[in-house]
């Protein structure tokens, strides 16, 4: 099925559409639920079947742009987006892309790109992934322990805000900034900064748009609702992987035809997953998102083994678990989404 395949000029291989509409289909509603680019499942899933790291990360950064853009507009209509705190995102992480995007290259220069890009995103996705899960159990065994034995005991639908980011909130470092939207009555904007430019330099090294590191910083660091916190990530990462693809697409590492047909996928999808935020409450979506990086981190424990002892069929089960991964989440959001219309209808 050779008319199924398509040349890429930039990188100079053939690859599946199928493929690159499936990915871009699971991705945008993956997206759309979770507030994030899905960049910790596109990089590898297109490092996995076969492109070059650096031409996954900044074809990765050009369809993440595209996608960000149609989950954030949705979002801004369900009144999810904290537009203050997103603008503030643009300052510190152009730097922190620029960077990243320096590092990677050198690494490709003296050949160890590959290995080093998937250490890194395995430390983060299993630390995130495996943290997110903890607390989610936590405040559900807190709530269970408040309950009669006869009563069903879910996590709390108010969210509070965690130790951590009232500590940083604390730091009184002029100036100071509000966030209404987001209930912060004030942090400071140095604070702000150092979280952006930090996340900009994750996503400019790892090809992502920053929302897989952003989405927890909100919640846990700055004291974001979940939704709010969806919201307003995908805004910043349509800052942050806008500058990712420009600076990628002057050094010749994004294949833009790829990128536009995962777009057409991820139109779609990018619809479904943000419709789902209204029927899963906020601590729900955490832990979902944290089975979700989990499974995406073994994909890439198991690329990484094939790289490291050359047995194929550690490619092949990398392959199926990426790809399984997002589509095994991508049907259990729809049907979360047909569920919740039918419970409680259009609102």
């Amino acid at each position: 099925m050779d008319f199924l395949n398509i040349y890429l000029p930039i990188s100079g291989i053939e690859f599946s559409i199928i493929i690159l509409l499936i990915i871009g289909f699971c991705v945008g509603t993956l997206g759309g639920f979770f507030g994030v680019g899905g960049a910790w499942i596109v990089t590898p899933a297109l490092n996995i079947f076969g492109f070059n790291m650096p031409f996954a990360i900044g074809t990765d950064l050009a369809h993440i742009f595209g996608k960000s853009i149609i989950a954030t507009k949705k979002h801004s209509k369900m009144g999810n987006v904290d537009w203050r705190l997103g603008f503030f995102s643009i300052i510190g992480s152009i730097i922190g892309i620029e960077l990243g995007k320096r590092m990677v290259l050198y690494l490709e220069k003296v050949g160890n790109v590959g290995p080093v890009v998937r250490w890194v995103y395995m430390v983060f996705l299993f630390g995130l992934g495996i943290y997110m899960a903890y607390e989610y159990y936590s405040v559900t065994k807190k709530t269970s322990s408040s309950h009669s034995e006869d009563v069903k005991a879910d996590p709390p639908s108010e969210e509070k805000a965690s130790p951590l980011s009232n500590k940083l909130r604390s730091f009184k470092i002029p100036p100071m900034i509000s966030l209404p939207v987001s209930g912060v009555p004030g942090i400071s904007f140095w604070i702000l900064f150092s979280l952006f430019a930090i996340t900009g330099f994750l996503s400019g090294f790892m090809g992502v748009g920053g929302g897989f590191i952003l989405l927890p910083a909100l919640i846990y660091l700055i004291g974001c609702p979940t939704t709010v916190a969806v919201g307003t990530s995908l805004l910043s990462v349509c800052f942050m992987s806008g500058y990712g693809c420009f600076t990628y697409s002057l050094s010749g590492r994004t294949e833009l035809v790829a990128a536009v047909i995962m777009l057409f996928g991820a139109a779609i999808g990018a619809q479904i997953g943000a419709m789902a935020t209204r029927f899963v409450r906020g601590y729900g979506i955490r832990l979902l998102f944290s089975i979700m990086i989990i499974i995406a981190g073994v994909s890439v424990a198991l690329k990484q083994a094939h790289s490291a002892f050359g047995n194929a069929i550690f490619g092949t089960l990398a392959a199926y678990c990426v790809l399984g991964a997002a589509s095994g989440m991508t049907a259990l959001i729809f049907i979360k989404l047909i569920i919740g219309y039918r419970s409680k209808g259009v609102t």
